[in-house]
């Protein structure tokens, strides 16, 4: 939209459908979205309007939120459905707070897709080979690339607190600041964006899959999620003496009993799911800990007013917006049923059967759809439709077939 439209207060519409619209471009049969596929408004959140600091031509990036033209959320908006998820705490007297870790490759350009990723050459004329992690000089050879990054940040207001090598080659993590859930889905939107986009300028591209090498750790979305009292700030995980709440095991036990019924919208892609059964840290259960990284939902080490639940399930491909809405839905399931825990595993354990969830985006996708709880929670349109979309992509893939077949199975007898 041009500036002089946007300022003249134009209404820009856009068809239902296209929250539907699958990866390869594609959509779901109308029944899905509205047999008329009327338009939906997209609304600009004034808070969320940026102009972008890596582009010559003056440009601005608008967050919008999408609704039908009555003025209600659009049903099939993620960001309408974390809005839904945090109102439904504020009827308690309550606020979530989050803080998302996002994990990222950064590669050399990939022009044949059916060749592997490879890191970029730095300014010292070598490629990364995949000793640097949590290296004080890790990023040295992308230093051009992160510095711009850096002052992009700042310039969108995008926070951070720590930015670390990660365990992959050329692999990066960044933790932004906790605080609202709706802000922080925003900011995580808004810096893939920006990550994508300084990649471009400067040669490389970054990659949010889940899993882009093979033997190498999977990139990840951990979400970090506490409770605070409306009225006074207070984290409602601990008690006045410091200790847990019976709130803050409810809200574990919410998030155990959903977990499974929640794992296609925590891992939407089939790569995902390669990430999950190849662990490197990456716990495909919903079991909890405190501090053990081979659980799903781990406990991290912290004072009582920083008392938290770390859900390590998400991948660095999940939405961002549905990511955090499912994880805080689940929380809020247990405390408003008052669900108890299982008991905290420590050190090397096996993952009860209960406790286990889907390994394929097949799986999950038919879990998801025998969900009762799920279309409770967000509506039967939103789930069925999601499951439509998400359908067509997993058909996608299995209409091709990949390389390692031919290489392993072409000599079979």
């Amino acid at each position: 939209m041009t500036a002089e439209g946007f300022l003249d207060g134009r209404r820009l519409q856009m068809a239902r459908g296209v929250l539907l619209q699958c990866i390869m471009g594609g959509y779901p049969p109308a029944r899905f979205y509205g047999s008329d596929d009327g338009d939906l408004a997209l609304v600009a959140d004034p808070a969320q309007i940026h102009r972008l600091p890596w582009t010559q031509q003056p440009r601005a990036f608008a967050i919008c939120d999408a609704d039908e033209l009555t003025g209600a959320s659009s049903n099939l908006s993620t960001r309408g459905q974390l809005k839904a998820v945090i109102a439904r705490y504020a009827a308690l007297g309550l606020a979530p707070v989050v803080a998302t870790e996002l994990e990222f490759f950064v590669f050399a350009p990939n022009t044949d897709p059916s060749q592997p990723f490879q890191p970029p050459t730095g300014l010292d004329g070598r490629r990364e080979d995949g000793h640097s992690a949590f290296s004080v000089s890790s990023n040295n050879g992308l230093r051009p690339f992160f510095s711009e990054v850096y002052a992009c940040m700042a310039a969108l207001g995008l926070p951070r607190d720590t930015f670390m090598h990660e365990m992959g080659v050329s692999q990066f993590e960044i933790n932004l600041l906790h605080g609202d859930p709706l802000l922080l889905a925003d900011q995580t939107f808004l810096f893939k964006h920006l990550l994508k986009e300084v990649a471009l300028k400067h040669g490389l591209i970054v990659v949010c899959m889940a899993k882009p090498l093979a033997h190498t750790p999977g990139s990840s979305m951990h979400i970090h999620q506490s409770i605070v009292d409306i009225d006074n700030g207070h984290n409602v995980f601990s008690g006045e003496d410091g200790q847990p709440t019976a709130t803050f095991r409810h809200f574990i036990a919410g998030q155990q009993a959903c977990m499974a019924d929640f794992t296609a919208l925590f891992a939407p892609n089939v790569n995902s799911y390669q990430r999950l059964c190849h662990p490197f840290a990456s716990p495909n259960n919903a079991c909890w800990s405190h501090d053990n990284r081979a659980a799903g939902l781990r406990i991290p080490a912290s004072s009582p007013v920083a008392r938290r639940v770390e859900n390590r399930l998400p991948g660095a491909d999940a939405n961002p917006y549905l990511a955090i809405a499912a994880s805080l839905a689940a929380g809020l399931y247990g405390i408003e049923r008052r669900l108890e825990p299982s008991d905290p595993i420590q050190g090397e354990f096996e993952v009860p059967d209960n406790l286990s969830l889907p390994c394929t985006l097949h799986a999950a996708l038919e879990r998801l759809k025998r969900s009762q709880l799920a279309k409770e929670l967000f509506g039967k349109e939103f789930i069925e439709g999601y499951i439509a979309s998400k359908t067509m992509e997993l058909t996608s893939f299995y209409d091709e077939i990949t390389p390692w077949e031919r290489r392993v199975l072409a000599a079979q007898a």
